[in-house]
């Protein structure tokens, strides 16, 4: 408890000492997310002793992240940047940076370094995946299921099979919940279909293997609800609307943990990613001082392991790790909840982001155009 107190009153001192140096700072900014409560856990966490700290400061929530890349090509097409700081996952980062559309960081000199003094590059380690990116969580996308809805006699889903359980209709009838993009579900598909794990990216990274992946998915077309929102999943299987659909760990631990809802969570095949922020490029002086201030305060290591107190996300700094506990009202233990822990990250699936960045447009075409037939 010492440490804790220690390192909250290092980190405000840091922070205040850090808003002191630009008095022409913008008084208001437009932060990006996702929304439900992923976004309650960044409000919490960091936005809302930020703003304590800072009571001249208002903060607009955008929840558009996940048409990020669409809405900043238009935003600079147009010469109008409104967003002051994005929140996006790795492989966005990757394509807005390689676009010129984020603006390229230094980690050691934006970021604040750990307690001890481990430089920021070193805390945060490989989770560094583009110039562009600042890591906040590792979360990953996964399946759940209604406990309730698991036909009589028959055996609940629960390793690798529960993952392909989504294309079984026959053992497990009912709706299925997918999202309305490729990501995940094209290497679900190919897993389903017989692909070997490390030869994924290979096949989907030709236009056989493509056809793989669409072809598996439309054994089950017509039995999927397609979702844009990470809260549609947990909603549709709390309404029973679906037997089973795919989400991030972090809204199933809020339907299940916080709401006590029947829902199942299957960590076998999990896709692990990363989820940070980027900085809009060009913003005027003012805006990216504020920005600036915000992000260093936001991204330590302190405020990264408080937002753990909220949701099942892991943070992306290691010194953030140990200070990872209780549940902020439930009082439950919450590294037992985090896709990293040992028991949940037996057989993941490692999601690669630069296949991503390079096939996304293509593929996303694609995907787009079978589902409009």
């Amino acid at each position: 408890m010492q440490l804790l107190k220690t390192l909250s009153a290092t980190t405000l001192l840091v922070a205040a000492s850090g808003t002191a140096f630009a008095a022409d700072m913008a008084s208001n900014m437009t932060l990006v997310s996702w929304g439900g409560a992923y976004q309650a856990s960044q409000v919490a966490a960091y936005a809302e002793p930020y703003k304590a700290m800072n009571p001249d400061v208002t903060i607009t929530w955008d929840e558009s992240s996940n048409e990020a890349v669409a809405k900043l090509r238009a935003m600079n097409e147009a010469n109008n940047v409104t967003w002051d700081l994005v929140d996006v996952v790795a492989s966005d980062a990757l394509r807005l940076c390689d676009e010129g559309l984020a603006m390229e960081i230094d980690a050691n000199e934006l970021l604040a370094p750990a307690p001890d003094g481990t430089s920021a590059e070193d805390d945060f380690g490989d989770l560094l995946v583009s110039d562009c990116f600042i890591p906040q969580i590792v979360y990953s996308t996964t399946v759940g299921y209604r406990t309730d809805m698991v036909p009589e006699g028959t055996a609940a889903p629960t390793d690798i099979c529960a993952i392909c359980a989504i294309f079984d209709t026959e053992t497990y009838p009912g709706m299925r919940s997918l999202e309305k993009r490729p990501i995940n579900n094209m290497e679900w598909a190919l897993l389903c279909d017989g692909v070997a794990k490390d030869e994924v990216y290979d096949v989907l990274g030709t236009p056989e293997g493509q056809q793989q992946a669409l072809d598996k998915l439309a054994t089950i077309k017509d039995d999927v609800i397609w979702w844009s929102a990470g809260a549609d999943t947990p909603q549709q299987l709390a309404d029973g609307e679906v037997f089973m659909g795919s989400t991030y760990n972090g809204r199933l631990f809020s339907a299940i943990v916080e709401q006590d809802q029947p829902i199942g969570m299957l960590w076998d095949a999990q896709v692990f990613d990363l989820d940070g922020w980027i900085i809009p490029a060009g913003l005027p002086e003012d805006r990216l001082a504020r920005v600036k201030d915000f992000v260093r305060f936001a991204t330590d290591t302190q405020r990264l392991a408080d937002q753990s107190k909220y949701i099942s996300y892991g943070p992306a700094r290691a010194s953030s790790a140990p200070l990872v506990g209780k549940h902020a009202t439930l009082g439950v233990e919450m590294a037992p909840h985090m896709p990293t822990d040992p028991e949940n990250s037996k057989n993941t699936f490692l999601y690669n982001y630069e296949f991503w960045a390079d096939y996304r447009d293509d593929i996303d075409a694609k995907f787009q155009a079978w589902l409009a037939q």
